[in-house]
């Protein structure tokens, strides 16, 4: 337990989007706010490392997509959440990010460059908050938003996860 600090028992998501002034993030789903980036720039000019905060609800999840740069995922509070992972050589996984450590939720987790991934709040769930941390610093054109055919024919073994974590048509919002 956490007294004081924010959960689903102390608040609700609309609390939390308006405490930590969240929006709606394009493409992607979810609410969002580019919380830090880093003041020095590597040779190519591109900043060294960029985190936000993002919040996901019942009514919504991380669509499928993948960077050219890794990411570090670091839960911060709320119910559990669930990943899928689609890797470059084939392979999928599922990943579970939470405070329950004993039953296997991560805390962090690294997703490298190139790999697919997509998000929902674990059944049952209210809310979930993750910081992300992209290094270098995340730029739109690192980001591909994923397609539901190609995806499900190349992870076949996935095709039901893919079909949950990818959209008809691209949601708006906030660049």
């Amino acid at each position: 337990m956490n007294p004081g600090g924010l959960s689903p028992e102390t608040h609700t998501a609309e609390q939390v989007i308006t405490l930590l002034r969240l929006e709606p993030l394009a493409q992607e789903g979810g609410f969002f706010r580019r919380e830090a980036e880093a003041t020095a720039r590597g040779a190519d000019g591109r900043l060294t490392w960029s985190t936000i905060y993002f919040l996901l609800t019942p009514a919504g999840f991380s669509a499928l997509h993948r960077l050219k740069v890794d990411e570090i995922w670091c839960f911060q509070a709320g119910d559990a959440v669930e990943s899928l992972r689609l890797h470059p050589d084939g392979r999928g996984e599922r990943v579970r990010l939470g405070l329950n450590v004993g039953a296997g939720e991560r805390l962090q987790d690294v997703i490298t460059a190139g790999t697919w991934q997509g998000t929902r709040l674990a059944p049952g769930g209210r809310w979930a908050l993750v910081s992300c941390v992209v290094v270098p610093g995340f730029e739109w054109g690192d980001f591909e938003l994923g397609e539901r055919l190609p995806l499900a024919t190349r992870y076949a073994a996935f095709a039901g996860d893919i079909a949950a974590l990818t959209r008809a048509q691209p949601i708006s919002g906030r660049l």
